[in-house]
């Protein structure tokens, strides 16, 4: 296990890194806590042994938003100087090149929401509460809410969402696109390893490629964002893995490759 401060760490077991968040009670999502998500995030960026990760609050919460009482007390001044930062640390999330599982128990609210939506994907258990509750104290999302929310649930959903401050039960997350599977109390941590499982031994370029494909492309006009996939279809041809996929493909049929990475 490596720690990153006090609240942060990471474990790697298998090609799956879980970047574990344990602040009791709540995993409120001080500073120190958004730093360190930002070096563990660079440090599994950089590990060629991580094929997938999972971001994970433990079995009773994912993290209820922000430290308020720190926040309390903080002046526009300092909000200026941490904003852009504080959305910094949760698009270093957003930028680990393979595949993100948010494992959520309990509440992931405000920010703790925010950090689920920097993942690809999205695990619940059936009990869990999600929402943007910043409404609530006269704010509006600081860490991409209006913005990650809106790509996934539509601009209706999401201001719905965000003018209201509402939580939403598990089921109406899933119903609305907001998490991707449920899952029974006690379960998510495993759940959300399995649905990286098939990744951990698939075309570790072609994925990467993928996931960017689709991030950069989200960003961009139409004609950019093919030009994009243009290139990165094109830059896999010098992969060993597209060569293993193709043969296998024309010898075994489909699904059958036995990738290496390379």
């Amino acid at each position: 296990m490596t720690a990153y401060g006090e609240f942060v760490s990471t474990q790697v077991d298998g090609g799956i890194a879980v970047l574990r968040i344990d602040r009791p009670k709540m995993n409120a999502l001080n500073e120190e806590i958004q730093e360190g998500l930002a070096a563990a995030s660079l440090a599994l960026t950089k590990d060629d042994s991580v094929r997938g990760v999972v971001v994970y609050g433990g079995e009773k919460v994912f993290a209820a938003g922000a430290d308020i009482k720190e926040m309390r007390t903080a002046s526009y001044a300092d909000m200026v100087k941490r904003a852009g930062r504080l959305q910094d640390c949760f698009a270093s999330i957003a930028a680990i090149p393979v595949p993100t599982v948010a494992a959520i128990a309990g509440y992931a609210l405000g920010g703790g929401c925010e950090l689920s939506m920097a993942c690809d994907f999205r695990v619940a258990t059936n009990d869990a509460k999600l929402g943007q509750p910043e409404i609530l104290l006269g704010l509006i999302p600081g860490a991409g809410g209006t913005q990650r929310l809106t790509r996934l649930v539509g601009p209706a959903k999401a201001k719905d969402l965000v003018f209201t401050g509402r939580m939403i039960e598990a089921q109406e997350a899933l119903a609305i696109g907001l998490v991707d599977e449920l899952c029974e109390p006690g379960d998510v941590l495993g759940a959300a390893k399995a649905k990286l499982k098939p990744f951990v031994n698939g075309p570790a370029i072609a994925l990467r490629a993928a996931k960017a494909s689709i991030d950069q492309g989200l960003e961009v006009d139409l004609q950019t964002a093919l030009r994009i996939e243009s290139a990165h279809f094109a830059g896999l041809f010098a992969t060993k893995d597209r060569q293993i996929g193709i043969d296998s493909f024309v010898e075994n049929g489909p699904g059958k490759a036995q990738f290496t990475g390379e």
